[in-house]
């Protein structure tokens, strides 16, 4: 569309058509100013815009730079969670035939299992727990104190037997002296009295 510029040949067109036409073509100056005034305004709104679909134009490429980074970032998720999955998979194929083994024992159990659950007070609980604690220490002792004595038993054993036939003889010669043997008589009558008595109290 041609804009009503005025040229050098209007101009002398005008001046052969008289006064008006000269009126009307110096009257269209300022309009021409005003247009080309609203055209560099235009040009620069147009800048403007151009600048913002710029910047739009990288904010979309960042965004899609991000959604990308996302993107992968949720595939290597998805491909820990499938070795996650197959693991388990693996786990269960594993545990599966252990469980199809004990279920009839478990079954057979049950009875027993859930008698001893009715039966058992949270004081015996709580006693096995402490005996559980105690465990190193009787362990230690065992292994320390007790064991070796035992080891030594087999070595003590004839002796005691040596003692007590010792003791055996010296209560025959004792008996034969005289006048010993009514003692020795009267001592085992206090003892057997003493037994009695300690018998009947208890």
């Amino acid at each position: 569309m041609r804009l009503p510029v005025p040229g050098p040949s209007d101009l002398i067109a005008a001046l052969g058509k008289g006064a008006d036409q000269v009126d009307a073509l110096l009257g269209a100056g300022p309009r021409m100013i005003a247009l080309l005034d609203q055209a560099e305004e235009l040009v620069a709104r147009a800048t403007a815009v151009i600048g913002q679909v710029e910047v739009v134009s990288t904010r979309a490429a960042a965004a899609i730079d991000q959604v990308e980074v996302v993107s992968g970032a949720a595939a290597g998720v998805v491909a820990r969670t499938s070795l996650v999955v197959d693991r388990a998979e693996a786990q269960v194929d594993r545990l599966t035939p252990l469980l199809d083994g004990l279920e009839p024992p478990l079954t057979t159990l049950q009875p027993t299992l859930q008698a001893l659950a009715d039966t058992t007070h949270p004081d015996e609980v709580a006693a096995l727990v402490r005996l559980v604690d105690h465990l190193p220490e009787l362990t230690a002792r065992i292994e320390n104190d007790v064991l070796p004595v035992m080891a030594t038993l087999g070595s003590v054993a004839p002796d005691l037997h040596d003692l007590l036939a010792v003791s055996r003889e010296l209560n025959d010669m004792l008996a034969k002296l005289p006048g010993l043997g009514r003692i020795k008589r009267r001592i085992d009558e206090q003892q057997g009295e003493d037994g009695t008595t300690a018998t009947v109290r208890e």
